[in-house]
């Protein structure tokens, strides 16, 4: 399977099924900021954001929408991994964060360098994306995998490409006696994080490590550095496996089809999925009205490994300019025009529905 998706596809598909998840909405008033309304406001100054590298693509993207727009704003976003956004954050390097997955509840509970005294950090969802199997396998341009098998495969359990195992669920594929070699990333990885979470849902007799940003001690495989580093390990590399943001693969690249059992009902990295997912999801409980972590249900029908990156500010910042260029920036980020405007490049499934009025609401509260 190569192809991955289309812009004008995705946007239509991710359009009709991202549902809303819990909670109220917010009025099309206050939620009306775009990159367009922020330009009439004379806006100047410079943001910093450090964060996923699941997110470059749509970050070049909407960087360039919100500048153009407004010519007195440089934002910089260096996608160093999502670790290394969270704490730069946190430590007041950088003005805000994206991350592959919501500050935790031990992280809330830390400081925040740039946000005001007395003020929490909030986690608005404003990509969403499927997470890729990628392989290179030559001669083998159709894959089906069940859930027990990518646990076992990365696992280090079944480490040829020729096992009964791998051999049962594609009868018509020519499987050479190769070894497998899993790629999985070396940096702290939102990426990681989402994809280890997912097989601990799906797998979970198999895989029986907590989900993390690291990859587990005593694995095998390769590690390689951000989205960019897995893709050319696994292109350059016989006989690879590894998993990536769907933005970040080459349309030539394979990826493997899924299903739980690996028979029956077989999707790949869609838009369409991952808006299931998203839409069976509920908001994290105890969490601020303005924060919009959600808890993915991963056992919901459709593509299972998926990911949603947050952008991390402060509901309030210690410089109210600061605030003010945050709060225009992430409501252009959050905004249809935004979300639409990065589909061809990224791939992502826009926002929509009464996620989407909440996260824009939260952003245009943002001071």
């Amino acid at each position: 399977m190569k192809t991955l998706r289309t812009g004008a596809a995705l946007a239509a598909v991710a359009a009709l099924t991202l549902t809303a998840c819990g909670g109220g909405s917010g009025s099309s008033d206050a939620t009306a900021t775009d990159a367009t309304t922020a330009a009439a406001g004379g806006l100047s100054g410079t943001l910093q954001g450090i964060g996923a590298s699941s997110m470059r693509a749509a970050q070049e993207v909407w960087r360039a929408g919100f500048q153009t727009a407004n010519p007195e704003v440089t934002v910089n976003y260096s996608p160093d991994g999502s670790g290394a956004g969270r704490t730069a954050f946190m430590d007041g390097a950088a003005d805000f964060a994206g991350s592959d997955r919501a500050l935790n509840d031990e992280e809330m509970a830390g400081a925040f360098s740039h946000c005001a005294e007395g003020t929490q950090a909030i986690n608005l969802p404003v990509y969403i994306s499927p997470i890729a199997i990628i392989y290179n396998l030559d001669g083998v341009e159709e894959l089906n995998l069940s859930a027990e098998l990518v646990a076992r495969i990365f696992r280090g359990e079944i480490t040829n490409w020729n096992d009964p195992a791998i051999a049962e669920l594609n009868p018509d594929a020519t499987l050479p006696d190769l070894g497998i070699t899993p790629v999985h990333r070396s940096d702290n990885s939102g990426t990681t994080e989402n994809f280890t979470e997912t097989l601990g849902q799906v797998a979970p007799e198999v895989w029986t490590d907590e989900a993390d940003g690291e990859w587990p001690e005593g694995l095998g495989g390769e590690a390689a550095a951000q989205t960019t580093g897995v893709v050319a390990a696994v292109q350059n590399g016989t006989g690879t496996i590894g998993y990536a943001d769907t933005s970040g693969i080459p349309e030539s690249m394979t990826v493997a089809n899924y299903s739980l059992d690996g028979r029956t009902d077989l999707v790949g990295p869609t838009a369409e999925a991952a808006a299931q997912i998203v839409g069976a999801s509920e908001k994290v409980e105890g969490r601020a009205d303005n924060d919009w972590s959600l808890e993915l249900d991963r056992t919901a029908a459709g593509y299972p490994f998926v990911l949603v990156a947050y952008s991390i500010a402060c509901e309030q910042y210690a410089d109210p300019a600061t605030g003010e260029l945050v709060g225009a920036y992430l409501s252009y980020v959050a905004s249809e025009d935004g979300q639409q405007a990065a589909v061809p490049q990224a791939g992502n499934a826009p926002l929509a529905g009464e996620l989407a009025e909440n996260v824009r609401q939260a952003a245009a509260a943002i001071k």
